[in-house]
């Protein structure tokens, strides 16, 4: 039996667009090949990263919204890793917001179950039609509290979806988030290429660094499919 990867992942470069509050992306040249022969003998070339937790594709840690939840560290990779599906969203209009009604339809057009301990992915369309313009930041579809809600009384651990955040921007009560602080949920925000899992149920894996106590970490988002 064959394996097949579909990375999830947002490339991570200087001048991405990241969220306003968070820092910007960076990466310099740490040594070059010439000046590691000079040093070193060999030619080894490495960069430096100056990067925000909550920059690319990434995971939230439970303390990023709760002072007493727990940090990226201290988190089981249960989170992170588990089975999946993905739900289609993206007829929805990016000023929307995601209910649950919309995940029910979702969910019976993918044929799938939803089972308790899940991890739930939300195609909404965005990344593939507005990575890159001025709307990818600041116009998104966005759960509202009862779609949040919906999820987690389902048992999902895990919120995924393709846009900056689960939250539509104008939502100024961060529904997605407030609901994943009552239940102790992580999401992971900035996935891509979701349309090629659309519907779908397979093995995620999206492990975050181990970085002491962490807000949050980037992630290697991967669908993994057994053939």
């Amino acid at each position: 039996m064959g394996v097949k990867l579909i990375d999830l992942s947002q490339e991570i470069y200087q001048g991405m667009p990241v969220f306003p509050p968070h820092q910007k992306t960076m990466i310099f040249r740490n040594m070059t090949h010439e000046e590691s022969i000079e040093q070193m003998g060999f030619p080894f070339c490495t960069n430096n990263l100056i990067i925000s937790e909550h920059g690319p594709t990434h995971s939230d840690a439970v303390f990023e919204y709760d002072p007493n939840g727990q940090t990226i560290d201290e988190m089981p990779l249960d989170y992170f890793y588990g089975p999946a599906i993905c739900l289609d969203v993206s007829h929805m209009s990016p000023d929307g917001y995601i209910t649950p009604n919309d995940l029910e339809q979702a969910l019976q057009k993918s044929q799938q179950v939803l089972e308790r301990g899940d991890i739930v992915l939300l195609y909404t369309g965005h990344y593939n039609r507005s990575y890159g313009t001025e709307e990818w930041l600041h116009r998104h579809a966005g759960l509202n509290y009862d779609g949040a809600k919906w999820l987690a009384e389902k048992g999902v651990v895990n919120i995924g979806i393709d846009t900056p955040a689960i939250d539509n921007p104008k939502d100024t009560k961060f529904s997605g988030h407030l609901v994943c602080q009552e239940y102790g949920l992580t999401n992971t925000e900035n996935l891509a290429n979701l349309n090629e899992v659309s519907g779908k149920r397979f093995l995620y894996f999206g492990l975050p660094l181990k970085i002491r106590k962490g807000t949050g970490s980037p992630v290697r988002a991967v669908a993994v499919f057994n053939e």
